[in-house]
Parts: C-alpha cells; structure tokens; sequence
C-alpha cells in the first residue's frame, strides 16, 4: 500500500476503537444504573402503560356518546341505578389484568382543581338537601352509592352548569385513579397544587328560588348568601394569593351573582352570555361562556334527513320580549303567514319542552333569536334536534368557539338583514339539500359537547366547560406572573 494509504488509515482505526471502547463503557454502567432519586429498580419494558387500541365498535361509541344524565329535561330521574352502574362498569374496564390503569399516552393532562368544603347552604343545601353528620359537607358519590339530590326541572334546569361541575370534581377526587378519558379535571387536596380554584356556589338556583326576600327579612336569602360569599372569599389565603384570579365562579343566569359580581370580578366567570354585565366585570378575554342545558330530547339515531323533515323553519318561544327581544315580535308578524314556517308562543307550562322536541325534530332550520339577553336555550335544543340552528342575535358569544366552528352547522343573520322583508326566507330556499344535509351530519357529530351527564362522559359538556377553563390557565399564569414583578423585588429591600 502506498505510504499516503497508510496515512490515512491509522487515524480512521484509531477513531474506530475509540467509538467501539465509547460503546462499551456505556452498556456495562447502564446495566448497574438505578434512578437514585427513588431507590426502585427500573421496572421490564413491558411494565410500562400502553396505549390501549381503539377496539370499541362505531355503535358502542355511539351509544356513549348518547348516554344521557339521570335527569331528564323535566329533572326526573331517567333511570338513577343506570348511572350507578355505568360508573362502576368505566371503572373496572379502565385497567388492565395487573390493576395498572392503561392510559392513552396522548390524552391531555387533566386540570388539577381545588374545591372550597363550603357550606352545604351555598350548594347542595339549596336543594334541600341536609348533611348526615356535623361533620360533612358533601353527598356521598362513592360508586354503588345513590345518586345524588337531583336538580330542579322546569326553566330552573336550564342554568344548572355549577351542579354538574361540582359533582364532576367530588367524583373525580372519589375514584382514583380516575377512569382514562373520564376527567378533565381532578379535584386536587391543596390549593398550592391546583391550576384553579373552584368556588361551588349554586348561584344561579339561588336567584332563581331565593331572589325575593321573605317578611320579616328584608333581605333576599340570595342577596344574603352572596354578601356570605364575599367576605368567605376574600377573607381565604387562595384568594388573597392571586387576588382572586384563578378562582372559577359559576353565574349561568343572567341575573345570578347580581349583587357580588363586581367585588368577584378578578374572578373567571362561567357564564351563557354577557348582556348584563359590564366589560370592566366580564369579557371573552377573561370568563367562559358555557351552553344552557337543553330541555328539548336529543335525537338519538337520528334518520330523518332533508326529506323527512317538512316544516322548512321553526320558532317556539315567548314572542315578546324587552330590551334585544323586540326583533322577536317584528319577525313573527313578517313570517307567521309564510308557507312550511311555523312561528308560535310557547312557554314551560303548557308542555314547551314536549312540543318543541317534536317540532324541532320534523324541522330543517330552528330560529335562534336574541331575547332579554343574546342567548338563549333554544340554540342548545336545536343542535340536539339536529334542526339546523339559524342564529340572529348580533353579540351573542358561543361555547367553545376556539374550538368549534359554529359556521359549519349554523347559518348566522344579521339583525338588520333579517329584518328585511323577504330576506330570510331567500337565504334558506337557497340552501340545497346537499348543504343542508353536510350541516345536519355535523350536527350528529358535535350534539355530544352539549350534554350534561353525570358521571360525565368523553367530551361532553361538563368535560368541555374544563378543557375551556384549562385553555385560560396560561393567560392566568401570564397576569400573575406580571403583577409579581415588583413585589417580589420589594421584598429583598
């Protein structure tokens, strides 16, 4: 070989022993390595958990995506031994032969949440319902245990997100490990570890059942409980802590949490809208809008497409209405006499609920007016009629709208549009039965987000309303974090 040949070998040689000696030395120290931080030997390959493969068959899906709550539109128990045992089944098929929980790796994280052990008169105890000892605070939701107090029906019903929330975190701190996919949010023992905070006020059934005073007392019971409210909150070291900012407070009904909203206000809110409250007090940036819980049936197995359904729109519902309201009445003297429209008053008391189901069902296109505020319940019962929501409400805000593309099952109308004579009805004879029907599939698909369940199920409502409230956690972190900047120099002088 030439001397140039053997020149450049020996470098080449000599770096190959060195990388093979590298090798080496690597697998022999790997091979006595334990993590030292916790004394345990490194557990087989195979004791790691895997992901568990999508075996489940597209009906069973269905059919979990459809299970409904123990509460019917009426709160009335569906079949309460049903959610017991649908509690015990998902936490028995969650883990594998060794007990180990098998969790899809990919899943998000569950928000860890810190519940106040309030007073039973700020929740559960404003319905009725009276702890078995000094001592508790809570209902018992261990499974095999009975469901607990259910809520009332009728309109009340329709603002009952606090109630599910707060069973869904007492559930989730009852069961653990939690059930893979059943959580998105677990309900945590100290609030140093939380993400948020959790204030389970009932506020919307305290306005709704308590809002009058009673003589002698000239303070309403509701007005009462939310001046306790405050000066619980504001007296605690979590809230004091960050000022209250990542606290969470529930006021569904417009009118709830009236006389405490600005004292709360660093607070998120979880509200359906906001109509009446001021910017400085509530905002997109800051609260969560959730969806009413709709009275109308859902539609299961829903076959009826374009074909089958022959009223072309559809509007049941109180007619006159103050403040955003009034463009009620000025559509139902403009569309009463339309051909295949079907424009009325209806109201919980004569059976609403029962009636706008079947309507809503033989209908394609379900109006979705501004009322005294710019939501209302009606969109929530069209989507779960797979009626096609036409939404004409200018500052209305929807659920999840980060993450939902309302557009691809709603047809949206300008107020001033709709009032045109004629306007409305050549927007909907111009939607074809092809564009019609891709709405009406994706409604199929999306109706589960709006079901309130207990326990809750994979991206139901109860389950979204967390996901939007985890969406605010950085946003959260990004305010505290700034208004610490000085403080925390202070404290070094």
């Amino acid at each position: 070989m030439a001397p140039r040949g053997r020149t450049l070998l020996l470098p080449l040689a000599a770096a190959t022993v060195l990388v093979a000696s590298t090798i080496f030395l690597f697998a022999a120290v790997g091979a006595r390595w334990r993590p030292a931080d916790s004394g345990l030997p490194v557990p087989p390959h195979h004791a790691f958990p895997t992901a568990v493969p999508a075996t489940a068959s597209s009906s069973n899906a269905t059919t979990a995506n459809k299970e409904l709550s123990f509460l019917d539109e009426n709160g009335q128990p569906d079949d309460p031994s049903s959610a017991s045992a649908s509690r015990s089944a998902s936490a028995s098929t969650s883990t594998s032969g060794t007990g180990a929980v098998r969790c899809d790796p990919r899943a998000a994280a569950a928000i860890k949440v810190f519940m106040y052990d309030m007073p039973p008169e700020f929740h559960f105890g404003l319905l009725g319902w009276s702890p078995p000892s000094p001592d508790s605070v809570w209902p018992d939701v261990t499974p095999g245990s009975p469901p607990p107090r259910r809520y009332p029906g009728g309109l009340n019903q329709q603002h009952s997100v606090e109630y599910w929330l707060t069973l869904d975190l007492l559930l989730s701190s009852s069961s653990l490990p939690p059930p893979c996919g059943r959580h998105s949010a677990v309900r945590v023992a100290d609030a140093r570890d939380a993400d948020l905070v959790f204030v389970p006020f009932f506020a919307s059934l305290s306005y709704n059942r308590h809002s009058r005073a009673v003589p002698p007392d000239k303070v309403s019971r509701d007005r009462a409980l939310q001046e306790k409210l405050v000066a619980y909150l504001t007296a605690r070291p979590e809230w004091r802590r960050f000022g209250g900012a990542d606290h969470v407070i529930v006021a569904h009904h417009p009118n709830s949490l009236l006389h405490a909203r600005a004292a709360l206000s660093p607070a998120v809110f979880v509200l359906s809208d906001f109509g009446r409250y001021p910017p400085r007090v509530a905002s997109l940036e800051k609260d969560v809008i959730a969806p009413y819980k709709h009275m109308a049936k859902t539609f299961v197995n829903d076959s009826s497409g374009f074909d089958d359904r022959p009223t072309l729109l559809y509007f049941r519902g109180a007619i006159y209405r103050k403040e955003g309201g009034s463009i009620r009445q000025e559509l139902y003297y403009m569309l009463k006499d339309e051909k295949d429209v079907y424009f009325s008053f209806g109201s919980v008391q004569d059976h609403g609920a029962s009636k706008a189901s079947q309507g809503m069902h033989s209908s394609k296109f379900c109006l979705n007016i501004a009322g005294d505020t710019p939501s209302s319940n009606r969109l929530f019962d069209a989507i779960v009629s797979h009626c096609v929501p036409v939404i004409i409400s200018d500052n209305i805000e929807l659920p999840y709208e980060d993450v939902l593309d309302y557009s691809k099952f709603s047809i949206f109308v300008r107020s001033s549009d709709a009032v045109k004579k004629g306007y409305l009805m050549r927007q909907l004879s111009g939607v074809s039965k092809q564009q019609w029907t891709k709405m009406w599939n994706r409604l199929k698909e999306v109706d589960k987000h709006f079901e309130y369940q207990y326990p809750s199920q994979k991206d139901d409502a109860v389950q979204m309303i967390w996901q939007a409230l985890s969406r605010k956690v950085p946003t959260i972190k990004l305010k505290v974090h700034r208004s610490s900047r000085f403080s925390r120099s202070d404290r070094g002088k």
